[in-house]
């Protein structure tokens, strides 16, 4: 955020005058100013000033005491067309192209007298024989640059006076970056170095000076080089017509880099909340690495809301920013039946540390949390883009590495998830996760490792968190902490791998892990109440658990060659089968037994309330079967200079998986698992999935021990499916073909060859002068005038997913999602967002985005045609971040009973 952008204007004006050259026996006549009272006096020109030859006058020099003059160095001057130096009048005339340096000032101008004696300089401009002006003064003293009709400048007093001075600012530097202040004054005195005083000056943001869209009347001004100016009354004139905004008086602050300043409200009225001002307050640099922002909102109701903004920075060590939100709204008036009265809030902090800063440990924060209903009831428009948000996550984690062998990588988490459906909490605080690279005990750190006992490896890693579940309603309470669990896991696997018949790879591997709690439960039945009651036992307690596994795989290539005269010249299908057994006992050491009312024995375990889940009392024998498939062709070329043939990629991944278990008494099989991705259409990747069943249902849709095949169905039953797809599209993708053609072929001169869909048919007749010049209908880059070609971008997303699990054949979603933006001319463009379920036919949140680029202003018009969020909101303002105060903004008021 900059600082010159809050209310007022950046000026610097800087020396600027007027010349006017009048009839060719007297080609400079110094214009007289009315009622100014200066020490300058312009200098009479001879009439044969350009007649006269260059002499030097032969009177001695009076050798009597003179004035000293005070110019400091020597002055250099050239010119293109005529220099004379007349000792009579001590002056020095140049004329056309005609230059002056001294010291840090330059001056080049059509015209230039300067008095020697006087240490005084007059520049104009040069007017032909058409009364057409060229060559126009440019003043520069040192980083100061002004181009006026004529100026008057002392060397000695450094005094100067300026006519139509035009001359550009550099405003200081923000968030936004550098603005430039265009500056226009009919006349401008230059005091001192320090203070310059200007009259009917304009202010501008807009690149033509001549003749802007907009601009800032000030009458009088007195102007402090990087302070201040002050100016008397100045109002806002759009294409040369006055406006009401204005102000008696105004205080410009001039300070480099940012400052302080207000931010302009919005004003509105709701309602049921009333009139309000919106995204009003202070801006406050702090210093060069931190500055804040406080904004509000007030109602005449009574509600208001605060925010807070706070960037920083410092280069090479870290960048973020924070922002706090809390709102109090009252809907209606105390003692009506509507009344009511909600307070939201909303916490963002983002933190990211510089690579550069250390190489072994690094900080990072992600944090979005607040009330669930913050964005869907603020009426503020900046949180209009996230009423749509259903989750809000954060993450504050700190990772270091040990570099020493065996290195470690230690990380210490702040996690927490919050649904704003649901309003439940689930949180870390916090997770410690650490982790030693792999070891070979028997093997050398260095070089290639071979056989069984070589590639014996294992690792260590270790888990600890406490976790907190909890709602909304108890947060930032003691209550939430009631139901926290603490625990931790350590973890050590440990592998081998070698190669069987050359072509078999075999995998060995086991995994160990012991688990750590706080708490424990006792259940047991209590015959007064009869119920059984569960206790819960602080202290620590463990139990591990292990498994072991081993697979087997290859790789099988298969090419199908179809010969290199034919279109797809060849298919290649690679085939990835794996087999594995994995075994686990059973863990019945951890598990105890209580007797219920009906005096039956229960087993439980008392570690049921354990992070990490609890040991299994079902012994593990499974054997795990995977196919992956890529499938591949070469086609040729459309290139005919192409060398080899084109390869594509029919199926980047089709899976197949599925298990038996040899401990199960029935259902056995588990079902089998398919997924597969494919991009055969260029741009379009398809992503698809399936679950297929062996085993039969009952009526009640419960699995059976029959399979399907036998109870007169498939081998497999469909149970479920998915498939999406998303890919973008663009105007260009439809030009390519075109760009391409001969200049003889007829089809590249009828205007509906070819075209998109997006394209304006007929729109070439009608206006041939938009593509005159430029056949391809695009436009120049001087002038980019659209023919029949409309730039256009689309992003699609499309989901279908499909339940078969008790027979009922239901496709659960069906959804098309698609946002897109159509610029419509060059300074037009239309941008829109939505989305259609074809399952609940209807349209998800839709919205339209009108902008309109006015060289100097932004306009924008965003519409929620329908819906919960139905609503308008129009925005016309200075696109420079100096004057982004200077705008106008309105919406539409939403229905009472919306909310």
């Amino acid at each position: 955020m900059q600082s010159n952008k809050h209310l007022l204007v950046f000026l610097f004006v800087l020396l600027c005058g007027r010349l006017t050259l009048t009839a060719q026996e007297d080609p400079i006549t110094p214009l007289p100013i009315k009622a100014v009272q200066d020490s300058i006096t312009a200098p009479l020109l001879p009439a044969d000033f350009l007649k006269s030859p260059n002499e030097v006058d032969s009177v001695e020099v009076d050798s009597a005491s003179q004035k000293q003059p005070l110019l400091l160095d020597k002055i250099k001057y050239k010119a293109k067309d005529y220099v004379k130096l007349s000792q009579k009048d001590n002056k020095i005339y140049l004329y056309d192209e005609a230059e002056i340096y001294y010291q840090d000032t330059e001056l080049k101008a059509g015209v230039i007298v300067m008095d020697y004696v006087k240490n005084e300089v007059y520049a104009g401009r040069i007017k032909d024989e058409n009364g057409v002006y060229s060559q126009l003064p440019f003043f520069k003293q040192g980083d100061n640059e002004v181009t006026p009709d004529s100026i008057r400048f002392n060397f000695d007093t450094q005094k100067a006076l300026i006519w139509n001075s035009r001359t550009e600012q550099q405003a200081g530097v923000g968030q936004l970056g550098s603005d430039a202040m265009n500056v226009y004054a009919e006349i401008t005195k230059k005091e001192n170095d320090s203070v310059y005083f200007l009259s009917e000056g304009k202010l501008t943001t807009s690149k033509d000076t001549a003749d802007p869209d907009y601009y800032i009347r000030v009458r009088k001004a007195k102007f402090v080089p990087k302070k201040k100016i002050i100016a008397g009354y100045s109002n806002m004139y759009i294409v040369d017509v006055p406006t009401p905004i204005a102000l008696p008086f105004a205080y410009f602050p001039l300070s480099s880099g940012r400052v302080a300043g207000l931010l302009f409200p919005t004003f509105g009225n709701d309602p049921q909340r009333g009139y309000f001002l919106q995204n009003g307050g202070y801006y406050l640099p702090i210093s060069d690495n931190v500055d804040l922002s406080v904004m509000g909102d007030f109602y005449t109701n009574g509600s208001y809301g605060f925010r807070g903004q706070s960037i920083y920075a410092k280069r090479y060590k870290f960048r973020g920013n924070v922002n706090v939100s809390y709102e109090n709204l009252i809907r209606s008036q105390r003692g009506f039946d509507d009344y009511s009265r909600t307070s939201n809030y909303n916490i963002r902090i983002s933190h990211t540390q510089d690579p550069k800063a250390s190489p072994y440990s690094r900080f990072s924060a992600s944090v979005n949390l607040g009330s669930s209903q913050y964005y869907t009831n603020s009426l503020n428009q900046v949180n209009r883009n996230n009423s749509q948000t259903n989750t809000f996550a954060s993450s504050i984690s700190y990772s270091k590495t040990f570099p020493e062998y065996p290195s470690v990588n230690a990380s210490l988490t702040l996690s927490h998830t919050q649904n704003s459906r649901t309003q439940s909490i689930n949180m870390s605080l916090p997770t410690l996760q650490a982790s030693m690279e792999r070891i070979f005990p028997f093997a050398k750190r260095e070089g290639i490792k071979k056989g069984i006992i070589q590639n014996i490896n294992f690792q260590y890693d270790v888990n600890a968190q406490n976790s907190i579940t909890t709602t909304e309603e108890d947060f930032f309470t003691s209550k939430m902490f009631e139901d926290a669990r603490i625990g931790a896991r350590h973890r050590i696997p440990i592998g081998t791998n070698f190669k069987v018949a050359k072509y078999l790879s075999v995998s060995l591997n086991g995994s160990y892990e012991d688990v750590w709690t706080l708490e424990t439960i006792r259940r047991r039945y209590d015959t007064e109440q009869e119920a059984v009651v569960t206790d819960t036992i602080p202290g620590f307690d463990r139990f591990n658990r292990y498994n072991l596994g081993a697979s087997v795989g290859t790789v099988v290539y298969g090419t199908f060659n179809f010969g290199e005269d034919k279109k797809i010249q060849a298919i290649r299908h690679v085939m990835r089968p794996s087999i594995g057994y994995s075994y686990a006992p059973s863990f019945e050491q951890f598990y105890e037994t209580y007797t219920d009312g009906d005096g039956e024995d229960v087993q439980y375990t008392p570690f049921e309330t354990s992070i990490y889940g609890r040991p299994s009392l079902n012994r593990g024998s499974s054997l795990n079967f995977s196919l992956q498939n890529t499938l591949e062709a070469k086609v040729r070329d459309k290139d005919s200079t192409a060398t080899e043939p084109k390869k594509v990629s029919i199926l980047s991944n089709l899976s197949l998986s599925t298990s038996y278990n040899f401990e199960a008494d029935s259902l056995k099989l588990s079902p089998v698992s398919l997924s597969g991705a494919t991009e055969i259409i260029k741009n379009v990747p398809i992503n698809f999935s399936a679950t297929l069943d062996p085993y039969a249902i009952d009526n009640n849709g419960r699995r059976i021990n029959t399979l399907n095949v036998k109870n007169g169905g498939g081998l497999l039953r469909l149970t479920s499916a998915r498939l999406n797809t998303g890919f973008s599209i663009n105007s260009e993708m439809f030009q390519k073909g075109g760009a391409k053609k001969k200049e003889g072929d007829q089809s590249n001169q009828d205007p509906d060859y070819g075209a998109n869909p997006f394209e304006l048919k007929g729109v070439r007749d009608a206006q041939p002068h938009f593509n005159k010049g430029n056949q391809d209908g695009g436009g120049d880059k001087d002038n980019p005038i659209y023919g029949t070609k409309i730039p256009w971008d689309m992003r699609l997303t499309y989901v279908a997913t499909y339940n078969n699990r008790n027979r009922e054949k239901e496709i659960t979603n069906h959804s098309l999602m698609f946002s897109g933006n159509i610029q419509l001319s060059p300074k037009w463009e239309v941008g829109f967002n939505s989305g259609y379920d074809f399952k609940n036919k209807g349209f998800a949140d839709t919205r339209f985005n009108f902008q309109r680029d006015l060289s100097s202003f932004r306009l924008s018009f965003d519409w929620t045609p329908f819906g919960r969020f139905e609503r308008w909101y129009f925005f016309i303002g200075i696109k420079s971040s100096l004057l982004s105060d200077l705008k106008w903004e309105n919406r539409s008021q939403p229905f009472s009973g919306r909310r």
